[in-house]
């Protein structure tokens, strides 16, 4: 997940200059030159992992979900796919991430229910719509797809040191958040990789909903992946650390 930004962030900046005229600051330019980078940052080719999804109350496991990870590349998007399997009907689902470029993410979420309805139920979601938990986890759909990116309000604050990484604060604002959603998302982006070190969300009342840690990283195929990754719930005290199982290669 190697991320060559010098370059690319000046002409990209000398080109949305002159479309954006005086009407943004500096920062404001910056921060969405970053987010469009970010955004467009794909996989080199398909994949599959195996991981697991633990849910916390407190220091004590409320549940342990497996789930499986199925990346798809293709010539006009890429899709990462999660399947989980539980003992429930929340904790059982199939998401898909559609992304593709210069286009909102799209979440298609396929859970089953009771065996006296019908077989499934299938939702397409994107934007608000989208912040609604995962198999009964602290991630929700919107998380998963990094939906904060697509907004269009995005500046860098400043650049910090954070978990002894060199980063770039970037500020995104939700324009028409919805009650229970975030309103503003701020982000710790490693300069050198483009990897999130830490982000926070907050809802309309500026009270603090999510903190997103990653806490392991590995080089896979060249490229670098979030191996671990924690979701906790600042309002409930719930958090939920997301594993995968990433071979060697």
């Amino acid at each position: 997940m190697m991320l060559r930004m010098a370059s690319t962030i000046i002409c990209l900046l000398a080109a949305l200059v002159p479309v954006f005229g005086n009407e943004l600051s500096t920062a404001q330019i910056e921060g969405r030159v970053l987010a469009r980078q970010l955004r467009e940052m794909r996989p080199a080719e398909d994949s599959a992992h195996k991981g697991v999804l633990k849910i916390y109350d407190g220091r004590r496991v409320r549940a342990e979900i497996p789930v499986q990870l199925q990346t798809v590349v293709t010539a006009t998007n890429w899709q990462a796919i999660y399947t989980t399997t539980g003992t429930n009907h929340t904790n059982a689902a199939t998401l898909t991430v559609i992304c593709t470029d210069n286009q909102p993410n799209r979440y298609r979420l396929l859970k089953p229910v009771a065996a006296e309805g019908p077989t499934n139920q299938f939702a397409c979601l994107a934007g608000n719509a989208a912040m609604i938990p995962f198999a009964g986890s602290d991630f929700w759909l919107a998380d998963l797809g990094l939906e904060f990116l697509h907004w269009p309000e995005q500046q860098i604050l400043k650049k910090e040191l954070r978990r002894s990484q060199s980063c770039n604060v970037l500020e995104s604002i939700n324009p028409n958040p919805a009650p229970g959603t975030y309103a503003r998302v701020v982000s710790w982006i490693d300069i050198d990789t483009g990897g999130i070190v830490y982000a926070e969300a907050f809802d309309a009342n500026r009270r603090r909903m999510k903190e997103f840690l990653p806490k392991a990283v590995k080089k896979v195929a060249g490229q670098y992946q979030v191996q671990q990754m924690e979701m906790y719930d600042a309002q409930t005290r719930s958090r939920t650390v997301l594993e995968f199982d990433f071979d060697d290669r």
